[in-house]
């Protein structure tokens, strides 16, 4: 029984014409068909508009009644659906409203510093909910960076740069390595703002 859905990876990503742009929906014409593609509205404000080519990286959910196809801008944006939507009670509805309402770097953050007060701004979902994302989320991260610690070297956490430790955790949550994730962030300037590291690590990690 596929009663939340299940997350199938049968299309990477689409690429074509935009036809349509709605509220929380995109359609893509690739090859003569037209792939309609739940998504954010950071995605939406991102393609609306588009005269070129438009490309959405996908998720596809399947449940006993129904089919669909999820996309997003970018692959970080992506990485954080599919992360919301492997804790429990997070279902696909749930996660493109917490992506509505802040970008993969605010919710990885989120997750990083215990902030689900973040994830109640999102239509439908309530404060369990939220402290169950970042209980899940979190437990995870948590058992990766303890790795970071013991194995990577990163002396730079130990002088005491919290900013960085919280960067490396938000960066791990959206599926970077801990060690490529301290490499780039023991390269800035540990007074920089937990947010410029994460922006200025993930334009780093881009490029690899």
């Amino acid at each position: 029984m596929l009663s939340k859905g299940v997350i199938i990876n049968m299309i990477y990503s689409v690429k074509g014409k935009l036809i349509y742009c709605g509220q929380d929906f995109a359609v893509i014409e690739c090859a003569g068909v037209g792939y309609a593609c739940n998504t954010t509205l950071s995605t939406i404000g991102q393609i609306q508009g588009s005269q070129g080519d438009v490309t959405l990286y996908t998720s596809m959910v399947v449940r006993e009644d129904d089919v669909s196809l999820y996309g997003f801008a970018t692959i970080d944006e992506l990485k954080a659906f599919k992360l919301l939507t492997s804790v429990s009670g997070v279902g696909p509805k749930a996660g493109l409203a917490i992506l509505s309402v802040c970008d993969p770097q605010s919710f990885a953050l989120a997750v990083a510093s215990g902030d689900s007060k973040m994830f109640t701004k999102a239509k439908g979902v309530g404060p369990k909910v939220a402290q169950r994302i970042v209980l899940e989320l979190k437990d995870k991260v948590s058992k990766e960076t303890a790795l970071l610690h013991e194995n990577s070297g990163a002396d730079f956490l130990a002088a005491g740069s919290k900013n960085a430790s919280e960067a490396i955790s938000a960066l791990v949550v959206l599926g970077y390595s801990q060690s490529d994730a301290a490499r780039f962030i023991s390269a800035i300037d540990p007074e920089t703002s937990v947010e410029d590291m994460i922006k200025q690590a993930l334009r780093g990690l881009a490029s690899m």
